[in-house]
This record gives C-alpha cells, structure tokens and sequence, in this order.
C-alpha cells in the first residue's frame, strides 16, 4: 500500500507511446546514453534562457538516420530567425553524437494550459520568482479547467513560503482517475530552485478517456 507508479508508465501501450522509439541489442547502453546526452543538451541550450517552453523530446532511431522531436508551445523561439537557431543546434548535436545523420522536427503544442510538464515549470518559475505558490497553484488550476481539463491535481513540496519545516500541500479540481488506464492522463515534474531550498512541484492533468467504456 502507499505505492506510486509513474502514470505515463503505466499507459505506456495502452494510451501513451515511448519517448525514445529504437530496438537495439548490443548498442543499447550507447544509444540511452547517447539521448539522454540529446535530451539535457537542447534543455540547457532552450531552457531557462530562452524559456522555449519545452514539454517533451522524442527520439527515433533508423540504420541511416536519427529523427528528433521537440515538443514546445513556442516554435518560433527554438527555429529563431531564418532558422539560425535550429541550424545551430543541429551542427552542435552531430557533433555531440559522433557525426550522425539528424533531422530536427518542431512540434508546436496547440494548448500549453494543457500540457501537465509546462504547468508544473510555469509554477516552478513563479515561485523561483517569489510569488505565492498558492496563488501560482490555483492560477493554473483555473486556467487549466477554462481550458477543457477534466481534472487537474497540483502537489508542491518543500519548505513552501520560507517555513522551517518541509512540508507538503496539494489542490485538486475535478476528476483524476490514475488507475483507469484508458484515461488520459498527462504528468509532469519539476523542481524549483530557491534560496531556501528545491521545492518539487507535480502536476497530473485529466483530459478524457481514449477509448469507449464498452470496447475494452
């Protein structure tokens, strides 16, 4: 009792598709290394700095060819002017990966309200700001329901508003069925960095069920 289990993990087949999309045998150790590498680099690169508003990066292996995907709310920031930026980046990764051939697709996200890892980096942001986490929480909240959630559930911990002890606090508006594996149900972590510590903030966000109640 009292186990948690990654709710993307647990879709992973059923509504949810694997962020890297390779087989491999003897090469398997390289290649995760070799995305994790892809993945912190363009991070750092379209991070904070340039608060690209990243939510995911896919990465698909050919024999000839690795495709990568950025997910981001803003595609006008990581392409920049006459796609410099995108230009730039790609001779950086080729060089990061031994020379292989890269193709770099931009996937705008249509509903960033949505997408459970920018809300959660949205209230990192604010509190690394200062603002109060609570008015940051239900801000999200709100515009997460207006947005067409189903259900939203926000959990921040640490030492929230500068208290001595650690401690946690949640909200939660509408439905949040984490055990229904065909409800979609989109999660997010991230840690806000402060001058009186990390607090860990986690968002789940309900947006319907994939299938009928009857087919399966």
């Amino acid at each position: 009792m009292g186990q948690k289990v990654n709710p993307i993990g647990l879709r992973i087949g059923v509504n949810k598709k694997w962020s890297s999309i390779w087989f491999a045998k003897k090469e398997y150790a390289d290649n995760l290394i070799e995305d994790l590498n892809i993945r912190k680099y363009i991070r750092s690169v379209l991070g904070k700095s340039k608060d690209a508003a990243i939510s995911k990066i896919t990465i698909e292996r050919f024999t000839d060819k690795i495709n990568i995907n950025i997910h981001t709310a803003r595609p006008a920031i990581v392409i920049g002017r006459k796609g410099q930026e995108i230009e730039g980046l790609k001779k950086k990764i080729i060089k990061l990966i031994s020379n292989k051939n890269v193709q770099i697709k931009i996937v705008q996200i249509k509903k960033p309200e949505l997408d459970a890892k920018l809300i959660s980096e949205n209230i990192a942001a604010q509190i690394e700001k200062r603002t109060p986490y609570r008015r940051a929480m239900k801000q999200a909240m709100s515009n997460a329901m207006r947005s067409g959630a189903k259900g939203i559930k926000i959990h921040c911990s640490g030492r929230l508003g500068g208290s001595e002890m650690a401690r946690q606090e949640s909200y939660k508006e509408g439905r949040i069925p984490l055990q229904t594996l065909r409800a979609q149900i989109d999660y997010g972590i991230t840690t806000a960095v402060t001058t009186l510590g990390s607090i860990g903030v986690k968002v789940w966000v309900y947006t319907g069920d994939l299938y009928d109640k009857f087919e399966i």
